[in-house]
């Protein structure tokens, strides 16, 4: 088991990953009846798409022996009316790194590979734009 999550009430939920024991709250959004106090699940997965694109470009780094702390992703998430759905993630991603063409390179085609890029349904827009 990956998680275990728990409906609190009033649209909120409590999701505790079972190796580390990490709660996250979620919250209905504001214009689905919710009260935008923390995360939306939609907002977790636009999130997750920019946390794995970084960790994808963290382990590229540590493989070539750079460092890139203090890079930084901005996600925003668009959902379309109907049916209820995200329907672009746009993810920009600001490298706090030196690097050349080549690097540059490497880094953004392991970027456009990790795995919740490839899980996410294809008729999501993603706009990703890297910043060097």
């Amino acid at each position: 088991m990956t998680s275990k999550i728990t409906y609190l009430g009033e649209l909120r939920t409590s999701s505790i990953h079972i190796q580390s024991g990490t709660e996250i709250l979620s919250d209905a959004p504001t214009d689905n009846h919710g009260k935008g106090e923390a995360f939306s699940p939609t907002d977790t997965v636009a999130n997750a798409l920019g946390a794995c694109m970084i960790s994808i470009m963290g382990i590229k780094a540590m493989q070539m022996d750079l460092k890139m702390e203090g890079s930084t992703v901005e996600v925003t998430k668009v959902m379309q009316a109907e049916p209820r759905m995200i329907a672009k993630i746009g993810i920009v991603i600001n490298m706090n790194m030196e690097s050349d063409e080549k690097i540059r390179t490497i880094f953004e085609r392991a970027a456009m590979t990790c795995p919740v890029f490839l899980s996410l349904h294809p008729d999501i827009e993603k706009d990703v734009v890297f910043n060097w």
